[in-house]
């Protein structure tokens, strides 16, 4: 039986269309995917992320264990700022790819994806021994919400006093909503503006309505997993299954930035992840752009001529683009944007071109490139800046 989030009965209440996603009972959408994902490019959305798992680690060698069971150097984070990374195993295998938020000098949150959350725990709780620090897992006590859209900043700045303009991307701050505590973090999984809202878990439901209706004069829409994977797939992010996998390291995955040989003393994978890293990488994640209206899909076969080179790992008819789009990984030697391959679509064979990712930029921010949208304005690709 799927579990249920504590905003379940809210989402009933709204007529979601539910689906099961890692073992939860999750709102694939509501009214429309479409209108869900207009809402998040053009106004603001409202998500439940209450699946993903949080995990605290704390104690005077908090650092010191995260350096040791991550790739990434997270000592080197500053209090109230956040990292992206990746949890290995020995091979270099990926278990996770995990944000990861630096509460205090001596205390980190570890969000993990729903379907790995057990991995992470565990892998968690083996790799803190003989360090002065403890795991402590509080997926099941804690909610997680998402504010996302160009209109996000005007729902929060209506309910909290925390300072806004201040909180940088990738960063976090305790906050009060409405006399609800809650750490809110500047970082999401659309490509645009946002925020993320931890909360107890039997405080979400009061917080979601509440912002619900601070989103009403800005077009709030609440949104679904249908929405969220279409967006996040726009501005080139890997979804760990599709794109991820404990198959694929780093490297492979075209994210070898991620790990920090620099960092003293060992960590987990070190050197499966040295010897990776010299090794030439056989086929290299790409995005893909469709002709028509029939999107590759996972799964789908890549051909050159009559020769599979790769192989589609997340693909969808963009709805802000207005074309097919996909990511894939594929031979070394068809990589390069204006590459043209061709993709089997079940049994029929559908023209596409390499492009370089991500497909949606925003405008006004770093790596700003022209690309067509909605309103035929550009947006940003936001990475984590550390």
């Amino acid at each position: 039986m799927s579990k249920e989030t504590s905003l379940h009965g809210v989402h009933q209440d709204l007529g979601a269309l539910f689906t099961d996603f890692a073992g939860w009972s999750m709102p694939v959408r509501y009214a429309s995917e479409l209108a869900e994902h207009k809402a998040v490019r053009e106004a603001v959305g409202l998500f439940d992320l209450s699946h993903m798992a949080e995990i605290h680690v704390h104690g005077a060698q908090a650092a010191d264990v995260l350096d040791y069971a991550l790739v990434g150097k997270l000592s080197g984070v500053k209090p109230g700022r956040a990292r992206y990374t990746m949890i290995c195993d020995a091979e270099g295998g990926v278990l996770d790819d995990l944000v990861v938020y630096r509460l205090a000098e001596e205390e980190y949150l570890v969000v993990a994806n729903a379907g790995n959350a057990d991995v992470v725990a565990e892998a968690l709780s083996e790799r803190v021994q003989g360090f002065d620090a403890v795991v402590d897992n509080r997926a099941e006590t804690t909610a997680l919400i998402a504010v996302q859209g160009p209109k996000a900043v005007d729902v929060l700045a209506a309910v909290t006093d925390a300072d806004l303009g201040a909180l940088k991307y990738y960063a976090s701050v305790p906050a009060t909503v409405k006399g609800h505590e809650v750490l809110l973090a500047r970082t999401g999984y659309t490509g645009e503006d946002g925020f993320e809202l931890f909360v107890a878990v039997e405080e979400a439901p009061a917080l979601w309505r509440l912002l619900a209706e601070a989103g009403e004069p800005y077009g709030l829409v609440p949104c679904g997993l249908a929405c969220r994977d279409t967006l996040r797939l726009e501005a080139g992010m890997p979804l760990y299954g599709n794109e991820l996998s404990r198959a694929l390291n780093p490297f492979a995955a075209g994210l070898g930035r991620v790990v920090k040989f620099e960092k003293p003393g060992d960590f987990v994978g070190r050197a499966a992840l040295a010897e990776l890293a010299k090794a030439d990488v056989p086929r290299v994640r790409v995005g893909l752009r469709g002709a028509g209206r029939r999107a590759p899909r996972h799964g789908y076969r890549l051909l050159s001529e009559e020769t599979e080179i790769g192989t589609v790992t997340s693909g969808a008819l963009s709805p802000t683009l207005g074309y097919p789009i996909a990511m894939a990984y594929v031979d070394r030697a068809y990589a390069e944007a204006g590459t043209r391959l061709s993709v089997d679509i079940r049994g029929k064979i559908e023209p596409v071109e390499v492009v370089d990712l991500p497909f949606y930029l925003r405008a006004g921010e770093p790596g700003h490139r022209p690309t067509a949208t909605l309103n035929g304005a550009a947006a940003p690709h936001r990475k984590d800046p550390n």
